[in-house]
């Protein structure tokens, strides 16, 4: 591992929350148990490669900001090698234990496919070096099939076959990655899987060959000998104005049609569940309670902005609302925690990428922390049982066992009158989930 690009930062350590280091966690002890894990094992932190070392800051209106120094060279493999230096030397001192990538944030596209494998295969021997090394692994890869102009329309959804097989090819080289690096998951993102309008669009026909692709993609990742989750990560919009991963629910709709349960889970985004008008903790409800949880990226939008900001974490409340799905989960192990997050476009020195993962680390810590707190008083599990307790016994329980037809349900009605009104006690849960803010 270098020290050449951060030799001024040293390890990130824990020194709890009466410390005024800044280049240290507050509350992120990786080795403190909670719930019968260290916080290490709940939130299995990883960094995003794309965003931290790859990213310079640029937006829809400029190009970016901050100069990276692993991008000095005019040759775009140098830099590629270089860039993996700068990714362990920053992951090790941050003292996670995890990072995830694209194909092309690793190693840039060639002129053909066989070059564009070639480069790949090339930048994995260093990273697996790398790997072995300094004991970071590898939570999942994937391949960035919506940047090149090719993908406008798509890529497994794309009208034309002749591009459904590129994105063929570069989905193969990154499984072949991602298996070659240990990787624990690989993630579908369909950034352009779906439609602009639907004029010209054959969507169950799209939807069918998106299903084609993914069993295709699973049978040769089986095949090579991957044993971990294939992930679906959902997303409203943005770049396509409707996508066919639109939200949790729609992802999970889509799986069960397609008869992929079996192989396929969900990797779901902050950032874009809001942007799918639901709270993070919906998205992950939906996904756990329907047994398909499998990893997270942990991230924030802007209230105020309308697209995929990409913040980092620093909201207690959906930190600790999210750990809360994720404590009642059970874990997400062998998924975890991902920053797809990015540091601000005037956020210009390399300390800045420091300060935005410590201070995401600490939010879920801190998040881990209460999310324990609320799910052991209690209150907490008294008042949500008590809502239900209609149906626990007698004709409730009758009813859920699907015994109480539509008549008896009118007969029951004659029989108990109005019933009396059951407060939902809203305020009281809210003001008990502040109580365990620590």
């Amino acid at each position: 591992m270098s020290n050449t690009y951060f030799p001024k930062i040293d390890k990130i350590e824990y020194e709890g929350p009466d410390s005024d280091n800044l280049m240290a966690f507050s509350y992120y002890d990786e080795n403190r148990k909670i719930a019968g894990k260290t916080m290490k094992e709940h939130l299995r932190f990883a960094v995003a490669y794309w965003h931290t070392f790859f990213n310079e800051n640029g937006d829809p209106f400029g190009p970016g900001t901050i100069e990276y120094p692993w991008h000095k060279s005019s040759d775009p493999m140098e830099n590629a090698k270089h860039r993996v230096d700068a990714a362990f030397e920053f992951i090790t001192k941050l003292g996670v234990p995890y990072y995830c990538f694209h194909d092309r944030d690793i190693a840039p596209e060639g002129s053909s496919v066989s070059e564009s494998e070639k480069n790949l295969h090339e930048i994995v021997k260093l990273l697996k070096a790398q790997q072995e090394e300094t004991g970071v692994k590898l939570l999942w890869g994937t391949a960035n099939v919506f940047s090149h102009p090719r993908y406008m329309n798509g890529a497994s959804t794309n009208p034309d076959f002749d591009v459904v097989c590129q994105a063929g090819a570069q989905v193969k080289a990154a499984l072949d990655a991602t298996v070659e690096l240990g990787g624990a998951n690989y993630v579908f993102w369909g950034g352009r899987e779906g439609y602009m309008h639907l004029f010209n669009t054959r969507m169950r026909r799209e939807l069918d060959h998106m299903g084609t692709f993914l069993r295709a993609a699973r049978d040769y990742g089986r095949k090579i000998g991957f044993e971990g989750n294939f992930l679906i990560e959902p997303k409203p919009m943005e770049p396509t104005k409707q996508q066919y991963d639109f939200d949790s629910a729609t992802v999970i709709g889509f799986l069960r049609e397609q008869d992929l349960l079996d192989d396929f889970k969900l990797n779901v985004e902050a950032n874009h569940a809001t942007l799918a008008s639901h709270s993070f903790a919906h998205d992950l409800t939906v996904a756990a309670e329907n047994g398909l949880l499998g990893s997270i990226d942990a991230n924030r939008g802007d209230n105020q902005n309308g697209w995929d900001t990409d913040y980092f974490p620093t909201d207690l409340y959906d930190a600790a609302e999210a750990m809360i799905v994720v404590l009642e989960n059970g874990g997400i192990a062998p998924g975890g925690l991902n920053f797809d997050a990015k540091i601000r476009r005037n956020s210009t020195d390399l300390e800045d990428l420091f300060h935005a993962h410590i201070g995401g680390i600490d939010t879920f810590a801190r998040g881990l922390i209460m999310a324990d707190s609320i799910i052991n008083d209690p209150l907490y599990k008294e008042l949500r049982d008590d809502r239900y307790a209609s149906f626990d016994s007698g004709k409730g329980k009758e009813y859920e066992n699907g015994s109480v037809t539509l008549e008896n349900l009118r007969d029951l009605a004659e029989e108990k009158g109005e019933p009396a009104k059951r407060s939902g006690k809203q305020e009281l849960l809210e003001n008990l989930f502040n109580r365990h803010i620590r």
